[in-house]
């Protein structure tokens, strides 16, 4: 087996796109990039993040109703994203608004009435502009 070490890899296409193939035959393929998180965060219930990346920012818009900028911003609004909530009850988290620069999210009761503040965490894949 050979290890190789380096600090910077750069792909050869137009959008520098780095694939690892895996496995005899050339079997499995991954593209890196499409595969890596472009955002992720761990926020207090004020939308403050306490961790992140490629967050530059959150705002409190209401009670659980929160927007959280990007540093560098996505391609497209077409992106996926998953959060959750840090809480012992039933609730969910409602994607309100996905822009190329931030997205806005909502904290619903476990029974589906109006939001409520709860420390919040999420990530989103996607391409970057």
């Amino acid at each position: 087996m050979s290890t190789l070490r380096t600090n910077s890899l750069e792909g050869v296409d137009a959008k520098n796109s780095i694939t690892i193939v895996a496995g005899a035959g050339n079997v499995t393929t991954t593209n890196v990039q499409e595969g890596l998180a472009k955002m992720w965060h761990r926020s207090s219930d004020a939308a403050s993040p306490t961790d992140s990346f490629n967050v530059s920012g959150g705002t409190d818009n209401g009670t659980g109703d929160f927007t959280y900028a990007f540093t560098n911003n996505m391609a497209n609004a077409n992106f996926g994203q998953a959060h959750i909530i840090n809480d012992t009850n039933a609730g969910s988290i409602n994607s309100s608004a996905q822009a190329t620069s931030s997205t806005r999210i909502e904290i619903i009761n476990g029974d589906g009435s109006a939001a409520r503040d709860r420390i919040n965490a999420g990530q989103l894949h996607g391409d970057l502009a």
